[in-house]
């Protein structure tokens, strides 16, 4: 099974175009959503938060202190990265395990905001860029998530800018509102396939 990245900047509609290959039947593995899941039923993540952001990091429900987290490591570049050194790792390994677990499926993907940011997409045997203007962006992002421009333009700021992101994707998909969405998606699903097939055949 080939291993399949998807991207993009804030907005940009990544998980619109996921939920499209999962009608194709490919299995997504919702990156972002599980690293919030982990940090909350992880016992070696609770432990190092704990450790090296305070009790405080947890509310005595358990539950994890976001705001607390974020402000704290917002405009503090090192503990960003210490916070990332002690999720990451255990999203990839939990990543990793979902996809040995996959059958009978061509390929799987992994969504994630930081593919590039982070590296891991070093580890994808191919990427695609979901990517749309950022004034677009912008406006789907302040309605979703009922929060200033202001927020959301400091949350793109600390992202890989778009077109370094489309420069390092093997496939690009626009959802500008201008070209249709699922013909994208529904070429690169099969470019993908005879990529596969086109693999198995040289090494026969």
């Amino acid at each position: 099974m080939l291993k399949v990245g998807i991207t993009g900047g804030i907005g940009s509609g990544k998980t619109t175009v996921c939920k499209v290959f999962e009608t194709l039947g490919i299995p997504v593995y919702y990156a972002d959503d599980r690293a919030k899941a982990l940090m909350v039923e992880h016992p070696d993540i609770i432990n190092a938060i704990k450790k090296n952001f305070g009790q405080a990091a947890y509310f005595e429900n358990g539950e994890l202190n976001r705001n607390y987290l974020s402000k704290i490591v917002f405009n503090n570049k090192n503990k960003l990265e210490t916070l990332n050194s002690i999720v990451h790792p255990v999203v990839y390994m939990d990543g990793e395990e979902w996809h040995q677990k996959q059958a009978n499926v061509p390929y799987t993907i992994k969504e994630a905001a930081l593919h590039f940011e982070s590296g891991g997409y070093r580890l994808m045997d191919k990427m695609i860029t979901v990517f749309a203007p950022r004034e677009l962006r912008l406006a789907r992002v302040t309605k979703r998530d009922n929060v200033s421009p202001e927020m959301v333009e400091a949350r793109m700021d600390k992202q890989m800018p778009e077109n370094e992101k489309i420069e390092k994707a093997d496939f690009v998909i626009y959802n500008d509102g201008q070209k249709m969405l699922i013909p994208q998606i529904h070429k690169i699903h099969q470019e993908l396939i005879d990529f596969i097939k086109h693999s198995i055949n040289s090494k026969q």
